[in-house]
């Protein structure tokens, strides 16, 4: 057993308690402790009479009070011989120890153990008694400020007894006393012996002890775990042994000077080989899925998705660095890829592997962190991920991100000691598996039964790993060593043989890593992999730049990929296209020639995504005592309360089946919490209101709701409840009533049309609903949330309701102009530029779903809900209603239909109706049968009494000829009716037979998707047709490709036949196709909308060759809510083009995205639902990133656009990959070039409106930008105002702020503006340097003296950058001329570890930059 194996299996550590690790992660704090003596009479009598040659050490071992819990590795002291009678046993032994797990109830324990030889010569422990040693306490006076000696109690027993279920909080009634205080020691030890029945004091025995902070161990974590208890006597490898007598190397540790390490051509082979080995790995794989009782599963569904390899450098007690995560593809597909020289190597090692394929690694790995030591070895972790099965989500190919699509097991593992006194050479290890302990402490998959192999067949029944080594500051070496087979074979030195200039590889640009052109997945673990996207700053892994030929350069853009889960990377670029070939004419033309620009990349990673979880027990108290209403199903029984950490099983069909058809989804928004803020003068907003849109229900936007503050509560960034949410009356104060809002939307069956309530059910599954805060004063956006809804479902429940705690996140873009190149941090990650995401505050959220039953029965609820199935006949879905008088009796169905009058129902021939245009009315206006009546009756009486009062004879005559007049008239208007129906006989037959061949479909659509269904189409006539397909919108398409037809029918799981040229194109026309007499052919169609609308009718109509309808086919069609991945919000001027270049993460790592060959990348298409934006992605090599470019043209200020992006890694743009929103707000731009510190003033137009106005001015940076008039002036109608404005940045750089002008009477935003500033830094005059510790409670005094260079008393301003870190005694002060000043400075205490510059302004009297001072702090 090599040092290695030795230090590895002494050092295993037991994790703490797994609550701990939920809790937030703290900065680790070194300790040292000296454990000096023991006194008293702690070995007994009866155990000395026992035993002889007794001896006596102490073990100490980490213990968690909270959860009893027993942690990390107990450590041992030398062993020291007892004399009789007992007296004091000095150790004098170091102990030093590092932990993050600052709390009271983590504590040390302290056993003292005697050990010696029984009569029959075994040897023999007792425990004699222990302690408790409290590392940290609440107290000023706690052990970790102070230095002195203290006085150990000890208690009889053995540690195990803290693990009793009577013992409470053993760690209270422990006492840790001063030595020089021993009566003092001895009142507090019965004190507390009184109070404990169950713990006994040890009289007169205590332990002396020493605990203090150790900062010097700092340097050195790297080589030590977290909370693993070391002497300072024990060697830790890569620390040099100490100087001195001491031998303690921990005290002032030095480390060893790291080594440059590089592995080429790193070659898995796996036994028998790798595709019968990954055959076997699926096979158990779906085994163990049926064994643990999750129901069967497809093993043509599990597929792996990737195949990596974690290397990292381990020194026996840990990993040095986190390991690199690199990704292994096939060694057949990297032949298909690389150069010839690099063919000629795999076609080599092809040929020494007895023909298994193996798994190659493309790239160059470094190992910076090598040691000349013999314990630092290489770890090798293969490992498989694989996409889980559906059942969380219902539908694994519709989740929003890989997070919950993969699952990762590792498969082998290989330990390397590299022999540095070889500096390069060939390697073979044998790769490990099985229940083995591994560095990783994971289970590893298990390898060959070797029970009938030999010594030199279970070396390789494993696999193996082979690799080229070298050491030191060494290139690419490309002259191949000798082959060495074993884990310690000797290494060959390599012959180097010469080059000439010109195939010199080029070098690595400085501060990047090696070339690799292998692509560096995310170092993410098992638990990482089924979480969702968590905070907007997330690590991110750069990829290098591949290795370029003599002469060439690789430009930044190239260079790096950001694997982010739904990450993006922004851009700036140029939207013109690159030629790459060049067009020839008789003129001379410029060629032009491939460029890509220079574009600083821009981590937005996850700008619009909130990580959420359930609130603290804390948050629940404070919201439950709160008053808020409470949420109650159909019964008033209390909605049952889900976990939104569980995971959600959704079974469509449940969902379908259950008895309460109505939904009642109800938000109610509770509280607003905040938390710390970077931000400078950043002041907490009083009101807030919430936007965002559910289903297709029209946008929401909350009330204004007032932000009032607990009594209770804890601080900000604690974590804890701050403000809740209290409804705005009208006259501005808030409502005495219930706290928060609700907001109920009902979802049933008189909502949802037939067959929607699937893609309800759907819609909660997969979307997340984006919630939008704004601030309710100033109108400016303060962040935004997202929260999955999946855990609406009830699944047969009468109610559910979930509470989240979500995280609000702010995105902040800077000017593009400015941005130039980024800071390289190390390997591969680069600084983020222009983009800043801040987490403003935390909104609390309850969301339920509360079941009822249908009230009514709705009209037509009988009928069957649409059809799903993608193959549309015409059998029986025709919309024709007659035919009775040739069905039989039995089959006759009874229609009533109410008589109506001609002219009400053709307009065309109420306008030709004498009688009808004599009334002067339309269609629409003619009296009612009844109104006619009457008039006849009352002409009719009119007639009567004429008669009896003898009227005038020619009166008589006059009323004949009328009645004459208007039989004329209605004889003339039947002649008319008669013409007209006989002339629209024939039309209105056949529009009404035209009804028996057209068949009626409902189509559910989404944005983007492309909805594939067959028509069946037959031949009715006895002679032969060419069918053309007319269709009269350009959204449904007819597919006229067999390999698209076949890759949607496999998509969709049809199995009707393909057939092979099947329709005659003529370029632009109506596809055509032959139908034989009473032939059927199945016609595919594809229908993909790239606009958000409702609702869409579709006819299409199959003429044969006479022209005549055979068939016709109207859809309509209804589009679905989409998913939204990711949403842009973008500030810019007005009137002005906005180019963003947005850049995709690694196409495999999108969720939605085909599972293929990892050295392959497929084709990228976008699409968006504005035809007015350009939105293109250019090809690029493979392995190179991918961007997306958008030209959007920008409205009047304050016109918001918003449009969707739609991607596509597809060959036919099938399923989008991804879904972008993206607003557009156009902005009245303001430029204004500045010194940081010095006061800049301009004006602004203010243009009054239709009516007086009161009105206030809001900016998003108080501190930096003030406005005159401050508060709430009045503006005039139709009048100009000036209003002025004051910018004093406190730092140098570009970047925007917002000014908007609200009425504080309506709320209504009057005008905005974009302020774009161009900051430069003042001309710095002296430095100061000054050290502080960290955690100073009230900070640090300082002063320096300023001279006015002036001959006059002047007034001078003083300002900082970083007013949080640096305050004035004086903010003004007046000198006299040529008198000096001095200044006094308050330095604010921090509580990390660092180096911050600051600076200082000194104004005039105008506010204008007299000098500037830096001053560097020094926090340790």
């Amino acid at each position: 057993m090599n040092d290695w194996h030795r230090i590895f299996t002494q050092n295993v550590l037991v994790p703490p308690h797994p609550q701990r690790a939920r809790q937030p992660v703290k900065e680790s704090t070194a300790f040292q402790c000296v454990l000096k003596w023991l006194d008293g009479p702690i070995i007994r009598q009866g155990v000395l009479e026992v035993l002889s040659e007794v001896e006596c050490h102490l073990r100490v071992s980490f213990f968690d009070v909270t959860y009893r819990h027993f942690f990390g590795r107990t450590w041992k002291t030398t062993v020291k011989p007892t004399k009789r009678p007992p007296s004091r046993i000095v150790f004098n032994e170091p102990l030093y120890f590092h932990t993050s797990l600052n709390h009271p109830h983590i504590v040390a324990v302290v056993e003292v153990v005697a050990e010696g030889k029984k009569r029959d010569g075994t040897l023999q422990t007792s425990s004699c008694g222990f302690g408790i040693l409290r590392i940290f306490s609440n107290q000023p006076n706690s052990p970790t400020s102070a230095s002195q000696d203290k006085r150990l109690r000890l208690y009889h027993g053995t540690p195990r007894a803290l693990l009793h279920p009577l013992l409470q909080d053993p760690a209270e009634r422990s006492s840790d006393s001063p030595a020089s205080a021993s009566q003092v020691a001895g009142i507090t030890g019965m004190r507390h012996h009184a109070e404990n029945k169950h713990m006994t004091l040890i009289e007169n025995c205590s332990l002396q002890y020493t605990l203090k902070p150790h900062p010097a161990l700092e340097p050195a974590f790297h080589l030590l775990p977290e909370n693993l208890l070391v002497s300072g006597l024990q060697q830790i490898p890569g620390l040099l042994p100490a100087h001195g007598e001491s031998g303690d190397a921990l005290r002032k540790p030095r480390l060893q000077k790291p080594i440059m390490g590089h592995l080429d051509d790193l070659f898995f082979t796996l036994y028998p080989s790798l595709e019968k080995f990954e055959e076997e790995l699926l096979e158990l794989h779906v085994q163990d899925h049926f064994q643990e009782g999750c129901g069967p599963l497809d093993g043509g569904g599990l597929e792996i998705l990737e195949r990596r390899l974690r290397v990292g450098v381990h020194n026996g007690l840990g990993f040095v660095q986190r390991p690199q995560v690199v990704v292994l593809v096939p060694e057949m597909d990297v032949a298909l890829t690389r150069s010839a020289s690099f063919s000629r190597k795999v076609v080599s090692s092809s040929k020494t592997s007895s023909g298994s394929q193996a798994l190659v690694l493309r790239s160059r790995l470094r190992l910076p962190e090598m040691v000349g030591h013999p314990a630092f070895a290489v770890i090798f972790q293969l490992e498989y991920v694989f996409n889980s099965p559906a059942g969380v989500d219902g539908n694994a190919a519709s989740v929003t991100s890989l997070s919950n699509l993969a699952c990762m097991h590792m498969v082998r593992w290989a330990v390397w000691n590299p022999l540095l006194e070889a500096g390069s050479g060939r390697v073979t290890l044998p790769l490990q598996g099985g229940i083995q302990p591994n560095p990783s402490h994971c289970l590893v998959y298990k390898v060959p039964s070797a029970s009938m192999s030999s010594e030199e067949v279970k070396q390789v029944e494993s696999g193996t790993v082979r690799f080229q080594f070298s050491l030191g500051s060494e290139e690419h070496l490309d002259a191949p060593a000798e082959p060495v087979s074993g884990p310690k074979a000797e290494r060959q030195p390599a012959r180097k043989p010469p080059m000439s200039p010109s195939s010199l590889p080029a070098p690595a640009p400085r501060g990047l890593a090696a070339p690799q052109d292998s692509p560096v997945g995310p170092g993410l673990s098992i638990s990482q992999l089924a979480a969702s996207p968590r905070s907007p700053t997330q690590h991110c892994v750069a990829r290098p730049t591949s290795q370029l030929p003599h002469g060439s350069r690789a430009s930044p853009t190239q260079a790096q990929e950001f694997p982010l889960e739904g990450g993006i990377s922004h851009l700036e670029a140029d939207l013109s296209q690159t030629c790459l070939v060049p067009e020839t004419s008789i003129a001379e033309q410029l060629q032009e020639l491939p460029f890509t620009p220079l574009h600083a990349p821009i981590v937005a990673g996850t700008q619009t995504r909130s990580s959420a979880g359930q609130p603290s027990r804390a948050s629940m108290v404070l919201l439950q005592s709160s008053g808020f209403p409470e949420i109650l199903d159909a019964n008033k029984q209390p909605a049952e309360a889900i976990n939104p950490t569980d995971p959600v099983t959704f079974n469509p069909q449940k969902e379908e089946s259950d008895c309460l058809q109505s939904n009642e989804m109800v938000l109610q928004f509770l509280a607003f919490s905040r938390v710390a803020q970077d931000c400078r003068g950043t002041s907490w907003p009083k009101t807030v209101y919430f936007t965002f849109q559910f289903y297709r229900f029209p946008p929401a936007t909350t009330p204004r709701l007032q932000l009032v503050q607990l009594d209770e509560a804890g601080q900000p960034g604690s974590g804890a409840l701050t403000h809740i949410l209290v409804p705005v009356s009208r006259d501005g104060t808030f409502d005495a009533g219930s706290p928060g809002f609700q907001l109920r939307y009902m979802v049933g069956p008189g909502f949802l049309k037939p067959g929607e309530r699937r893609c309800f059910a759907h819609y909660l599954a997969v979307q997340t609903l984006q919630i939008d805060v704004w601030d309710g004063d100033s109108l400016l956006l303060i962040g935004s949330a997202a929260v999955q809804m999946k855990h609406l479902l009830r699944q047969g429940r009468p109610a559910v309701q979930a509470s989240h705690e979500l995280e609000v996140v702010a995105t902040e873009y800077e000017q593009d102009t400015m941005v130039v190149s980024g800071d390289v941090l190390g390997f591969g990650r680069v600084k983020p530029i222009g983009v800043h995401s801040v987490v403003k505050g935390r909104l609390h959220l309850t969301l339920a779903n509360v079941g009822h039953l249908c009230e009514q029965k709705v009209r037509g609820c009988s009928t069957l809900p649409p059809s799903r199935s993608r193959v549309i006949s015409n059998d029986g879905a025709s919309r024709f209603s007659g035919g009775s008088l040739l069905t039989s009796g039995s089959s006759r169905r009874k229609h009533v239909v109410q008589a109506q009058k001609l002219a009400d129902v053709d307009s065309e021939l109420a306008a030709m109706l004498l009688t009808h245009a004599r009334q002067g009315t339309g269609p629409r206006d003619v009296g009612r049968e009844s109104d006619a009546t009457r008039r006849r009756k009352l002409e009719r009486m009119k007639s009567v009494r004429l008669q009896e009062a003898g009227g005038e004879l020619g009166r008589r005559g006059t009323s004949v000829l009328a009645q004459q007049s208007v039989r004329t008239q209605h004889l003339r208007d039947l002649q008319v009716i008669a013409a007209y129906r006989e002339r629209t006989k024939a039309e209105s037959i056949t529009s009404l037979l035209s009804l028996a061949i057209t068949t009626e479909h409902t189509l559910h659509a989404t944005l983007g998707v492309a909805e594939f269904f067959e028509f069946v189409l037959k031949n009715p006539h006895n002679t032969q047709h060419t069918v053309t397909v007319e269709i009269d919108n350009p959204e449904l398409s007819v597919i006229v490709d067999s390999q698209e037809w076949r890759d949607f029918k496999g998509a969709a799981g049809l199995h009707t036949p393909v057939e092979e040229d099947m329709f005659h194109l003529r370029g632009s026309l109506a596809p055509q196709l032959y139908l034989r007499p009473h032939e059927t052919a199945h016609i595919p169609f594809k229908f993909q909308s790239f606009s958000a609308g409702q609702l869409a009718m579709v006819q299409v109509l199959f003429r044969a060759s006479g022209g005549k309808p055979i068939a016709v086919l109207c859809l309509t069609v209804e589009l679905q809510p989409h998913v939204v991945d990711q949403v842009f919000r973008f500030y810019h001027p007005e009137l002005s083009f906005l180019k963003k270049a947005i850049r995709l993460p690694p196409w495999h790592t999108l969720p939605g995205a085909p599972v293929g060959m990892l050295g392959e990348d497929p084709p990228v298409h976008v699409r968006c639902s504005d035809p007015n934006v350009i939105c293109e992605t250019q090809n690029v090599g493979p392995g190179e990133p991918r961007d997306v470019f958008l030209k959007v043209a920008s409205g009047p200020s304050p016109e918001i656009k918003d449009f969707f992006v739609i991607i596509y890694s597809d060959r036919w743009l099938a399923t989008p990959t991804q879904t972008w929103q993206v607003y557009l707000h156009s902005l009245q731009r303001v430029d204004v070039s500045c010194v940081a510190g010095q006061l800049t003033r301009l004006s602004l137009v203010l243009r009054g409106t239709q009516t007086v106005r009161k009105v206030r001015a809001f900016t998003s940076h108080p501190q930096e930008l003030k406005t005159d008039p401050k508060g709430v002036f009045v503006l005039p109608p139709h009048g100009v105002q000036d209003l002025h404005v004051g910018v004093r940045p406190l730092r140098a750089g570009s970047r925007f702020i917002h000014l908007n002008l609200v009425d504080v009477d309506s709320h209504q935003l009057v005008a905005s503006w974009l302020v774009c500033l161009s900051c430069r830094q003042p001309l710095i005059s002296k430095a100061f340097e000054i050290t502080l510790a960290v955690g100073e409670g009230k900070g640090v005094n300082k002063r320096i003296t300023y001279t006015n260079p002036y001959p006059s008393r002047r007034t001078f301003h003083l300002h900082s950058d970083h007013p949080e870190l640096l305050r004035f005694r004086e903010d003004s002060f007046q000198v006299a001329g040529g008198e000096t000043h001095t200044i006094g400075l308050q330095f604010a205490p921090s509580q990390r570890v660092g180096e911050e510059e600051i600076l200082i302004y000194i104004n005039d009297h105008e506010d204008k930059n007299e000098e500037a001072f830096c001053v560097k702090v020094i926090y340790q």
